[in-house]
């Protein structure tokens, strides 16, 4: 009869490092390309600095240098900026470009119809998707498992294949029969269907804790009462980032503008840049393009803690 050899006995981290001699826990230890003793080191310390300075420096200039090009294109004649090779720094600096992309390209009426198209998108997206969010995370709604299904398949579809269908329902809304051409609510009821939006404020949702939401009901809140008191303030992250994708879509949006928008007069900035671009010189464009990203990098700088948090909030579950 043969017996078989007893399986190996797991030696101790203490034993194992004696045996190979390391020191006790090194066998644990993460090895990277440059050894913490060597970092520790004067010359480790300068050589790292030094890597991570230019690192930081080439990315800065990678994404600020197209920033100041642009910036300061607007502030050289016109001859100035086709020239070749170019000029880094503007020979004579001048604000006119600025002047008169303001007053020849009408940018305080086509700034404001973008401020009105896009808040008014914002608007009601956080109320409509906020309350499909609570009512298929918290609420339970029949069949809410197939209507999410359904939402988000809508996300499998070419953005281009939307177009004819929205541009067909805004001219003429079914029953009612009214023709939305021209107007804000062109821009608005469209952009309240945004299922990536519902799904990202879903997902919060379905992390705050149940025992919150039981103990709101028991000191005698309603659904409605239990979302504007309790889950809104927690839900201050995720709702900063929805307003930057929902303001930032309209701003940036130009297809869909350009379509229901043949009044020049209504036109959002992204449309109006284009239609008036060919009878101004090339440095009025250059002005009017700094001064509508302007409101853009303003709202980025307000919400960027919210940006940031909201990217962060989905890692934990409370």
């Amino acid at each position: 009869m043969t017996q078989t050899a007893p399986p190996p006995v797991a030696k101790p981290p203490a034993v194992r490092a004696k045996r190979t001699g390391e020191t006790p826990g090194a066998a644990r230890s993460v090895r990277t390309v440059i050894s913490p003793l060597a970092l520790a080191g004067r010359r480790g310390k300068v050589i790292y600095w030094s890597v991570f300075t230019l690192v930081v420096l080439l990315f800065a200039f990678a994404f600020l240098f197209p920033v100041y090009w642009m910036v300061t294109g607007a502030m050289k004649p016109p001859e100035e900026v086709v020239r070749t090779p170019p000029t880094l720094v503007p020979e004579q600096w001048r604000v006119s470009g600025y002047t008169d992309a303001w007053d020849l390209m009408r940018l305080p009426t086509h700034l404001w119809n973008t401020v009105v198209q896009a808040t008014g998108a914002w608007v009601l997206q956080i109320v409509f998707c906020t309350a499909a969010a609570y009512a298929l995370s918290k609420l339970k709604p029949a069949f809410g498992n197939v209507i999410l299904g359904g939402i988000l398949a809508t996300l499998m579809v070419p953005v281009q294949a939307l177009v004819v269908p929205k541009y067909l329902t805004i001219a003429d809304m079914p029953l009612i029969h009214v023709n939305l051409l021209n107007d804000p609510l062109a821009i608005w009821l469209p952009a309240v269907a945004n299922a990536f939006n519902l799904y990202l404020l879903k997902r919060f949702f379905d992390q705050i804790p149940r025992d919150v939401l039981e103990a709101a009901e028991i000191d005698g809140a309603g659904k409605l009462r239990t979302l504007w008191s309790i889950v809104l303030p927690l839900s201050r992250p995720v709702l900063g980032v929805v307003s930057i994708f929902a303001l930032v879509a309209v701003w940036q949006d130009f297809l869909w503008p350009l379509m229901v928008f043949s009044d020049t007069e209504k036109q959002p900035i992204s449309v109006a840049l284009v239609q008036l671009s060919q009878n101004v010189p090339l440095t009025v464009l250059i002005g009017a393009m700094v001064i509508a990203s302007i409101p853009m990098v303003l709202m980025f700088l307000v919400f960027q803690r919210h940006i940031i948090a909201g990217i962060s909030a989905g890692s934990t579950k409370g």
